[in-house]
């Protein structure tokens, strides 16, 4: 592949020579920290905008007095330049030598600088046979006149570390010479010993690079370290303002962020030993001992010339590698490939292995990533969940098999899958979505909240323990590990994976301990649409917002935008996304109408508590079935009243207080995730007499469901505090049962029969409870065992039960309806209204994908 630019990462000739946008190239031929850029970049940078209205400090007096503490010399010791490469060029004529020594294979701009400024120029060349090793035993005998001699320690393209010891000795040997070692790659080897501090020889220089470590070539800076009179020589022939503010006060950071140079040193050694691993595999001959981000290959023996094979992989896979051909002392069998994440290492693996001659594809190059896509948003509530299942329905439909997962939900509408383990219910909804039964995978952790503070941890579908906050930091590796486990067992059986995240990935006090965001998102390599809800306003500035607190390497992973619960004329937001554009580079890619009455569980009691699902208030229809749905503090499971909702002749309305529960045809009790705490709440507000007494009355129905049940009893007691502090709380003694919670938790899919009416129901059992009943009680709901999980009384229209879903079943539905409606005199309607999910599935992905097409979906997924 020619080039008529010398070097690797020239990523708009790379692209347009392979035809594509440069955001879809895989830049390889440039040996960049594959971590990327550090966290702090954006807001350093962003923070010295201000200060472009001023010329940048001259001096660079911060950023010197900034490497003085990195490397212990003097800040006269340092001159800043706009890269490394300023800093080469004006070395060279600084020095009064008239003759150079360049080991090689080296970096092309060390002879160039050197020809430009008039010297002549002695190569010594390195043969494959030492591993082109530096000799500074060939370097020595070739100083027979002072010298300008220039190397990398590690070098370029070998990766290969000269000892700082040795080039000290040979630098006394031959005190007329200077020795220029360029450390631009040296931040990426553990241990290494620098010659920029302040026990550096008088005659050698160190060049050091503050780009590649940090991963910012584009700012362009560069250290010289050198004597003082040397040094002072190049700062004064530079031009002056060579370093712009934003590079000043982004290396000034970096000097100070060892850390992250610590955590970069870590991650590297196993990353490159994959690549090598992998390269050799497929019949490379890598040059040993690289200590730096990149490898130097020699190509299999048959295979096409380096400048065929980096021209095939461009432009069939959008990889681009360094070609070596026009390395001195090389030839056109060399490629140098940098090192990337796991990832992007196994992409190059496979562009390699389908472009050499012959084609290999051996079963032991890296598995490649089950496609997958996750859906991110600006905040809570945005509707990331039901974005989430209309993609996986318009997935499926296509004839893929595709599956949902949300590595960590906070939520207490949860259901039970077929093997009797808990997940959440939105993950439920997306599963039937897909055409699937419900998999703990897909939700492999779920925190139920019983306090402000505190919640009931499950794990793959069974509870570990309640926790606090704090607890469950520390205990978060172990559920994350558990998650990524749980999703790669699950994409291995796919073709897709539809990812949710939660709340926003742009939570600064949450980032480093995410595991349903962006790191969930790097586990399964997949991109992320990021989603605003413009109903509530602000969509504009929140996704700017966001983008602006994402560290670059998740930045990159945001494919796009999408506008969610749009009400009007989208072409009137055509300026505002082209500002969105101009100001984060990622497009609005789908702008979704808002859905009214779509017929879609919600994923949590959000919804429900903002008002938006149920009225307030009675309706002014006397023909209508006024239904009360006690809103407790910590109400669960609120998808239970969705069927009775979705009945034309039935207004179901929350009610927090007693003053707001008026006469209705019936009370429903839901489950709650703190019983006791409920209980109580219930009592303090008046609504346990007023309950009571409208069930005392005879004209109001009351219904308690699962917790709802255990609150009609005569007392709820809690030794454990599974839920709470309190031991023991006083029912509403409407029927004759009491309720201790114990340990074991019950969970499972359940078949059952409404008892006096033999109608069958189907649902699920989630709940700590053990009920013991008395005299005067009747059986309310048998489960197909024969056990009794309903209980009711003959002399009041009171009843409950453990069951779940209770309502869900349409013949059932109807019969208690009707019964509602002939206390009030009302006659029945003789047909149900189904309850079926898929019709509405089936809207949300018809709306989906006349707004984010087919085409457009699977080339996000790319398959």
């Amino acid at each position: 592949m020619k080039q008529s630019f010398p070097h690797g990462g020239n990523i708009r000739a790379l692209a347009a020579s392979a035809g594509r946008d440069a955001r879809d190239v895989l830049d390889a031929s440039a040996s960049i920290n594959p971590l990327g850029p550090p966290p702090w970049l954006r807001q350093v940078a962003s923070a010295a905008v201000a200060d472009l209205v001023h010329y940048p400090d001259p001096d660079c007096a911060a950023l010197l007095e900034a490497a003085s503490k990195r490397y212990g010399a003097p800040p006269s010791h340092f001159t800043a330049g706009n890269g490394t490469s300023q800093l080469l060029f004006a070395l060279p004529r600084a020095t009064g030598l008239a003759r150079a020594v360049i080991p090689t294979p080296s970096y092309a701009d060390y002879p160039t600088a050197c020809h430009k400024a008039g010297m002549d120029l002695r190569r010594i060349a390195a043969v494959e046979f030492d591993d082109f090793a530096v000799r500074l035993d060939h370097v020595d005998a070739a100083l027979r006149t002072p010298s300008l001699v220039i190397f990398g320690s590690p070098g370029n393209p070998t990766g290969r570390v000269v000892p700082a010891a040795a080039v000290a000795a040979l630098a006394a040997r031959h005190p007329q010479s200077l020795f220029v070692v360029d450390e631009a790659f040296a931040d990426f080897v553990p241990g290494f010993a620098s010659l920029a501090g302040a026990d550096r020889p008088h005659n050698v220089a160190v060049l050091l690079s503050l780009t590649k470590a940090f991963a910012v070539p584009g700012l362009r800076l560069g250290l010289l370290a050198a004597s003082p009179d040397l040094a002072g020589w190049v700062r004064a022939n530079l031009p002056p303002w060579s370093v712009n503010a934003l590079a000043q006060a982004v290396g000034v950071r970096g000097l100070e962020d060892t850390a992250f140079l610590e955590r970069t040193r870590a991650a590297l050694p196993p990353l490159r030993e994959a690549l090598a691993t992998g390269l050799t595999r497929l019949g490379f001959t890598v040059i040993p001992d690289a200590a730096a981000n990149f490898l130097l290959a020699r190509l299999p023996a048959g295979a096409a010339s380096s400048t065929e094979v980096c021209r095939r992989v461009l432009e069939a896979h959008g990889v681009a590698l360094r070609d070596c051909a026009n390395f001195h002392a090389l030839s056109d069998r060399y490629v140098r490939v940098a090192v990337r994440p796991e990832a992007e290492t196994a992409r190059i693996l496979h562009a390699l292995a389908a472009e050499l001659d012959p084609p290999v594809a051996p079963a032991y190059l890296p598995r490649r990533k089950t496609p997958a896509l996750m859906v991110q948003a600006t905040c809570s509530n945005a509707g990331k969940s039901v974005l989430c299942a209309g993609l996986c329905r318009a997935l499926a439909r296509a004839g893929l098999r595709v599956a949902p997962f949300k590595s960590q939900n906070m939520s207490l509408n949860s259901g039970v899958t077929p093997d009797g383990l808990e997940m959440g219910r939105a993950q439920i909804v997306q599963a039937k979505a897909c055409g699937l039964a419900p998999d703990a995978r897909m939700n492999p952790v779920l925190l139920k909240p019983t306090s402000d503070k505190g919640s009931q941890v499950i794990v793959m579908g069974q509870p570990v323990g309640v926790m606090r906050v704090g607890e469950y930091i520390a205990y978060k590796p172990q559920a994350f590990a558990a998650a990524k486990a749980a999703y790669d067992s699950l994409a291995s059986a796919c073709d897709a994976v539809i990812l949710e995240g939660a709340g926003s990935p742009a939570e600064v006090n949450l980032q480093a301990h995410d595991m349903v965001n962006m790191a969930m998102a790097d586990h399964a390599d997949a991109r992320v649409l990021l989603a605003a809800d413009i109903d509530r306003g602000g969509a504009y500035a929140a996704l700017w917002g966001t983008m602006e607190c994402l560290p670059e390497s998740h930045r990159a992973r945001v494919a796009g935008y999408v506008l969610n619960r749009f009400r009007g004329d989208a072409s009137l937001l055509v300026p505002a996304n082209a500002y969105l554009r101009a100001a984060t580079g990622r497009d609005v890619l789908a702008v979704i109408p808002f859905l009214c009455a779509l017929g879609l569980p919600d994923e949590d009691s959000v919804s429900f508590k903002d008002g938006d699902v149920l009225a307030d208030r009675p309706a002014p229809d006397p023909n209508r079935l006024d239904i009360a749905v006690i809103d407790l503090p910590r109400a669960s499971n609120l998808t239970d009243i969705d069927a009775l909702a979705a009945e034309p002749d039935v207004l179901a309305r929350r009610v927090r207080n007693a003053g707001e529960l008026g006469r209705p045809d019936a009370v429903i009790l839901p489950g709650s995730k703190n019983t006791l705490a409920d209980l109580h709440w219930l009592k303090e507000t008046g609504l346990a007499q007023a309950i009571a007494a409208l069930a005392r009355g005879k004209t109001t129905e009351v219904v308690g469901i699962c917790a709802g049940l255990q609150m009609l009893g005569e007392r709820v007691a809690d030794p454990l505090g599974l839920e709470s502090g309190r031991e023991r709380e006083e029912g509403l003694a409407l029927l004759p049962l009491s309720t201790e919670l114990c340990a074991h938790k019950t969970l499972t899919s359940t078949k059952a029969v409404h008892a006096p009416t033999n109608e069958a129901l189907i649902g699920y059992e989630i709940h700590h409870g053990r009920t013991s009943t008395a005299p005067g009680l009747a059986v309310a709901v048998t489960r197909e065992d024969g056990a009794a999980i309903g209980f009711s009384r003959a002399d009041l229209p009171v009843w409950g039960a453990y069951l779940h879903g209770l309502f869900d079943a349409d013949a059932f539905r109807r019969r208690f309806l009707n019964d509602l409606r002939a206390r009030r005199g009302l006659p029945p309607v003789a047909l149900p209204t189904p309850y079926d999910l898929d019709p509405a599935l089936d809207r949300l992905a018809d709306v989906i994908e006349a707004h984010l097409p087919l085409a457009a979906l699977r080339g996000l997924l790319g398959v």
